[in-house]
């Protein structure tokens, strides 16, 4: 595998490649199982796969989040490798970022739903970044987790809205085998914190066996009450939306997702279940 930390570097390796096929996959490291599933996918199909590990400040509300955030980069640049990645891209803040750099992008309300609703300001952080490496990287195919569910959508319109030549890829959640979906903040999670956690894809798996499209209020609530019944967990929301859209669920919606957040313990957590795709 090799590894870059400037932007000039990698245009010049990569573009040296000539038509090769590129898959892309941009992470903020503390790799997983749910990562280096999307390194398979990638590898599966392009002739070069990249990864970016890049901490990126601007999608954090919180500075002591960002302060916090899993490093482990030795532990992550040996995963990579094991995974058969051909390329790292793991550059310094100051060499992806200027000082007085401003960036806005009026994606409409699907900034502003859910996750937008609870951390002001993360997407515009993450398009900006991401905007950045696919300019740098230039690939054919983007690979993401369905996990950020709302992300891959705003990342979607962020390409449409720029007209940025790369094939967007959603890949499916890689789960633990109690159900847990895989994230790096899992790491911060007590053994007790671990067993509550189990709670938000129970009531997931829930709505999706229980689902009638005329009672998706009822659903919604009864997610809710199951969510904060549990000891240690503070929900912030449970939805159930438009798969295309973010916007509140139908009887006669053709793509329906359920989306939650909540605190457990001290750590945030996200989950999704596809009912009607």
């Amino acid at each position: 595998m090799k590894t870059f930390t400037t932007r000039r570097q990698l245009r010049e390796y990569l573009s040296a490649r000539g038509n090769a096929t590129i898959g892309f996959v941009p992470t903020m490291g503390a790799l997983h199982n749910g990562h280096l599933s999307l390194i398979a996918q990638a590898k599966q199909g392009n002739d070069i796969t990249v990864c970016s590990i890049f901490v990126n400040p601007t999608q954090f509300n919180d500075p002591k989040d960002l302060e916090k955030y899993p490093r482990p980069i030795e532990a992550d640049m040996a995963k990579l490798e094991h995974a058969g990645c051909d390329v790292l891209f793991n550059p310094e803040v100051s060499e992806m970022y200027d000082t007085h750099e401003q960036w806005h992008l009026d994606i409409g309300q699907l900034e502003h739903l859910l996750e937008g609703e609870f951390r002001p300001g993360h997407y515009q952080g993450v398009m900006q970044i991401v905007y950045k490496l696919l300019d740098i990287v230039k690939p054919t195919s983007l690979y993401m987790g369905q996990k950020d569910y709302q992300q891959f959508m705003v990342v979607s319109r962020m390409v449409e809205l720029m007209n940025i030549p790369v094939k967007m890829v959603m890949c499916p959640i890689e789960r633990e085998a109690d159900g847990l979906a895989m994230s790096s903040r899992n790491i911060h999670l007590t053994n007790q914190d671990r067993q509550h956690s189990l709670v938000l894809y129970r009531t997931l798996k829930w709505v999706k066996n229980n689902f009638n499209s005329s009672e998706i209020a009822s659903l919604q609530q009864q997610a809710m009450d199951k969510l904060t019944a549990e000891d240690g967990v503070e929900p912030e929301y449970f939805r159930i939306v438009d798969g295309k859209t973010l916007l509140p669920a139908t009887e006669n919606t053709p793509n329906i997702v359920a989306l939650t957040a909540a605190r457990v313990g001290k750590t945030r957590l996200i989950d999704n279940v596809l009912i009607k795709s």
